[in-house]
């Protein structure tokens, strides 16, 4: 989607897992994907790690997205959400095993919080999409 422009200031720190900020010029839809944690069709947690449970959180928001006509290199914004005490260097290494390679990274935000609604989640992920408007 080269629409869009990444915006990383040379005054702030580079992060290949992040982009600071995302313009999004007029004429775009945005897709709205709420939290998704590392559950199964079946509604169940996945595997006892962060590892597991990040991989299936994200294909959880590529199954969201492409329901509505989008995939994962259009999402431009995305919050992660961590209950404390988990590694989150694994919960990134694990989504880049996800993440398109080459692909320019979203603007995100990661929170540690005390715990999440689902039973067991260590993760949600939630995100934010945008396609031309059709």
């Amino acid at each position: 989607m080269a629409a869009t422009t990444h915006i990383n200031p040379d005054s702030l720190h580079r992060n290949p897992a992040f982009s600071h900020a995302v313009r999004v010029p007029a004429g775009f839809d945005t897709i709205y994907v709420g939290g998704q944690n590392g559950t199964g069709s079946d509604g169940e947690v996945v595997g006892p790690g962060i590892g597991e449970q990040t991989r299936q959180a994200l294909e959880n928001v590529r199954a969201c997205l492409e329901a509505a006509g989008a995939q994962l290199t259009d999402v431009v914004n995305g919050t992660i959400l961590c209950v404390d005490g988990v590694d989150v260097q694994e919960g990134f290494a694990a989504s880049g095993e996800v993440w398109p390679q080459g692909a320019e990274p979203p603007a995100i935000t990661v929170a540690i919080v005390s715990g999440l609604a689902a039973p067991g989640a260590l993760v949600e992920i939630e995100a934010v999409a945008v396609v031309p408007a059709t």
